[in-house]
């Protein structure tokens, strides 16, 4: 039996790009949140740890790994270890049928062109402009009373960190200048690259089946922990899952309906190019726009999914000390945490994909090369991160609903409103409109 090596290095750096990108989410949106809910609630929010506080996640992370792992007498202590993991996996593998960027084939060489060399040397100099503003943000937190000697070591490590890397892009930009065309080497020449990890034709029936997994684990969390409080935040995610989860899909249904398909990337592709509007007006090619109704129905929906303000019930501080994971601490804690950001960055992707292109960018036909991959690619993640925002802001602006409005708005509003949803879509259809 042979393996196609370039075929599974390939792969293996996909994997490492989405991985990559679903594990910064925490660290990267736990700081921009508690930056951002300092800056509504007029506090400066942390800005001790690191410039500007950049550094807090590390502080987390080793708080968390240090404390005492404590295990309630009367829980169940296989299961109640195994909870947090139920939670994650999901988070984890739904982003595997996401495509983030356009696919391009591998050229056989690669010439230099000025594109490049802007390239090489903004980077160079926007890392020369990062790593002195590191130093001046370190200098005058340095300054304040209580900073600790640690904390500006931790600023410095940073600048000389990022003035390293510019004589490394300079260098790569006058070697590559004067080498001439350069060979790809190791097979990877011609081959196709899309950027998604399993590109399969049911891909968004995978995602809903992979995030629907996620309740198993908050169920499991509540049960096995032996508490009342931990057992009524179960239920209720039990529960809210259920609710909203038949509003989400049924909104999803009007884009397979236009698109004719359930692969994602396909979905993506339909969304490439412009409508006019009215004869006059060019518009993108986004679901969003006939499908408004079902693309409000989905977002609102996702924050239910994702345990977030106005719907976090399943660990409402104010009236269940903190629901499902009450008895958790340490890591076991921290796995929770990581999940709902995770699940938040996947279903913003989600939305992103199924509502707004995905990595398309407007008014442009990307090209099928690797600038076409870097532009696509920053489409995909501003468009993600834009929806990562919304999340934050509405977290610290709304307030927690009651728990009836809740159940009434999934199934006496956004039910509806989903099926009138796809009743328009099938309507639009014929008629040549999407």
């Amino acid at each position: 039996m042979s393996f196609d090596t370039p075929d599974i290095i390939l792969s293996l750096i996909k994997i490492g790009i989405v991985l990559g990108l679903v594990l910064s989410v925490t660290p990267v949106w736990v700081w921009v949140e508690r930056r951002g809910s300092a800056l509504i609630q007029d506090r400066p929010g942390p800005n001790r740890i690191g410039p500007l506080g950049l550094m807090q996640a590390m502080a987390d992370a080793a708080k968390f790994i240090l404390k005492e792992d404590l295990v309630p007498a009367q829980a169940h202590k296989v299961l109640y270890t195994l909870a947090p993991m139920f939670g994650l996996i999901p988070a984890v593998t739904t982003c595997a049928v996401i495509p983030f960027a356009r696919g391009f084939v591998i050229p056989e060489v690669i010439e230099y062109s000025g594109l490049i060399g802007a390239i090489l040397v903004g980077g160079a100099v926007a890392h020369l402009v990062l790593g002195i503003i590191a130093l001046r943000v370190t200098s005058h937190f340095g300054a304040i009373a209580g900073a600790t000697r640690v904390n500006q070591w931790i600023g410095r490590l940073v600048a000389v960190g990022l003035f390293a890397t510019v004589p490394l892009l300079l260098g790569i930009f006058f070697w590559f200048r004067s080498a001439g065309p350069v060979e790809i080497p190791f097979g990877f020449a011609g081959r196709h690259f899309e950027p998604i990890i399993a590109d399969v034709s049911v891909g968004i029936l995978l995602f809903f089946a992979l995030s629907s997994l996620g309740v198993y684990g908050m169920a499991t969390a509540g049960w096995a922990s032996a508490n009342k409080y931990s057992m009524i935040g179960a239920i209720r995610a039990s529960a809210q899952m259920i609710s909203y989860e038949l509003a989400l899909t049924l909104a999803a249904v009007g884009v397979l309906l236009g698109a004719g398909t359930l692969r994602l990337t396909d979905i993506v592709y339909r969304q490439s190019g412009t409508f006019v509007l009215f004869d006059t007006i060019p518009l993108p090619a986004w679901n969003i726009f006939p499908m408004f109704i079902g693309f409000i129905i989905f977002w609102v929906a996702a924050f239910a999914e994702t345990n977030r303000l106005p719907f976090d019930f399943a660990e409402a501080e104010a009236e269940i000390v903190a629901g499902f994971h009450t008895e958790y601490s340490s890591m076991k804690f921290a796995l929770f945490f990581m999940a709902e950001y995770m699940a938040m960055g996947t279903i913003s992707a989600l939305i992103a994909t199924l509502f707004l292109g995905g990595w398309d960018i407007p008014y442009w036909n990307e090209p099928a090369n690797f600038v076409g991959f870097l532009a696509s690619f920053a489409s995909f993640i501003l468009k993600t991160s834009f929806f990562l925002f919304v999340f934050v802001w509405v977290r610290w602006t709304v307030p927690r609903l009651k728990y009836d409005l809740l159940m009434k708005l999934g199934w006496k509003v956004f039910l509806p409103l989903a099926l009138l949803n796809i009743v328009i879509v099938a309507i639009l259809i014929p008629l040549g409109w999407i």
